[in-house]
């Protein structure tokens, strides 16, 4: 007898009936870090509170914490922040985001900044933002088309959404403030 390692192969269906938090990336099933800390937590309202003030008017955009996108049957992530336009599908993110936040957690960082990124690159997300909660600095990284291309490193500056269906704006010295 031979002796072959199997993965198994999960899909949509598995996923949904699974207690816990999980994401799905090409079948293989990966473990949500345990609640985040506080910190984690604290800059994720503060950065959400901006979207949602700032897209309070744009009725065809959302803004959503922790929601699932379903990218395929056998690819299922979940973001911390998501912004979402004209999506109509009611259980999940069916489309890609206009906006992603990722908030850097030691357990989930290589993931964030390497498999996560190449998947929403391949999606044509417009916009990936990598916070990091040791040095306060976000990176915002902006799809041309092709690719993700690195806007730059925000400490303690306001970057403005101008090219979404609805202006949008993150003062990252209010999301940071606290923490200096």
């Amino acid at each position: 007898m031979t002796n072959l390692a199997y993965i198994e192969q999960y899909t949509y269906e598995d996923y949904k009936h699974w207690e816990g938090d999980w994401e799905l990336i090409l079948g293989a099933a990966y473990a949500m870090a345990p609640a985040p800390v506080k910190k984690h937590q604290s800059l994720n309202a503060l950065i959400t509170a901006q979207f949602v003030h700032s897209f309070e008017d744009c009725p065809n955009c959302e803004v959503l914490i922790e929601e699932d996108y379903k990218i395929s049957d056998d690819t299922i992530l979940r973001p911390d922040i998501s912004i979402v336009c004209d999506d109509l599908n009611k259980i999940y993110i069916s489309k890609a985001p206009e906006i992603i936040v990722e908030i850097l957690s030691p357990s989930t960082a290589r993931r964030d900044e390497t498999i996560k990124f190449d998947i929403y690159e391949s999606e044509n997300v417009k916009y990936y933002i990598l916070v990091d909660t040791t040095d306060f600095k976000a990176k915002i990284f902006r799809h041309n088309g092709e690719r993700f291309i690195k806007v730059g490193d925000f400490f303690d500056e306001t970057y403005e959404f101008s090219d979404l269906k609805c202006e949008a704006k993150i003062d990252f010295q209010r999301v940071f403030k606290r923490y200096r």
